[in-house]
């Protein structure tokens, strides 16, 4: 590929554009592009900043972690990896992450914390209801899942694999959160083959 590729990375809840898997994704790849942007805790309004970013940097290829990886599903027509993506954030925020929390790495906006209130819980139900309207047989062939094999914070395998295939979902051996070590060993790879499918 002779053009200089862009890849979009949707981090996880609590973290920013700044993560160490965006800094990970730029040692490996110094001529790609790698776009980050900062979500809003609102996922109405992460979704429509996610939008307007595809629109503007029109990505090659979108990586989300975690949440992300939920936001990332829903990204339609363009190739897709979803790593360990939690696809009930309602929930998971409901039982585990309600009141203040930090973020775990710097916002360009200076942000520091944030707060999960009732509200946000709200929104999360709302938006969950049609994060897979959008699948079809042409998605199915754009999209990878990329699973955890000791994930012990999300477990949506079972669902991605009835949605996109279980052809569509790979194993990485790791928990939850992705380090240097695995993003050179599996997810490279991996977008290194999904590129050449589409491409």
């Amino acid at each position: 590929m002779e053009k200089r590729i862009k890849i979009m990375y949707v981090h996880g809840f609590a973290s920013s554009g700044s993560s160490g898997t965006v800094m990970s994704l730029r040692r490996h790849f110094p001529d790609w592009r790698v776009v980050a942007p900062d979500l809003p805790i609102d996922p109405f309004e992460a979704l429509e900043l996610l939008h307007r970013t595809v629109e503007e940097e029109q990505p090659d290829i979108i990586i989300g972690t975690s949440m992300g990886g939920m936001y990332a599903q829903q990204m339609w027509g363009i190739p897709r990896i979803i790593v360990n993506p939690s696809f009930e954030m309602s929930r998971t925020l409901l039982f585990n992450h309600m009141g203040k929390h930090k973020y775990t790495a710097k916002r360009k906006d200076g942000v520091m914390e944030f707060r999960v209130d009732k509200k946000i819980v709200e929104q999360f139900k709302l938006m969950e209801k049609t994060q897979f309207d959008g699948i079809n047989e042409e998605e199915k062939k754009i999209v990878y899942g990329l699973f955890g094999d000791k994930d012990p914070v999300v477990h949506f395998h079972p669902l991605m694999a009835k949605l996109y295939g279980e052809e569509r979902c790979l194993w990485f051996d790791g928990e939850h959160r992705l380090n240097d070590t695995i993003v050179k060993k599996d997810l490279i790879p991996l977008i290194n083959l999904l590129l050449n499918n589409v491409y």
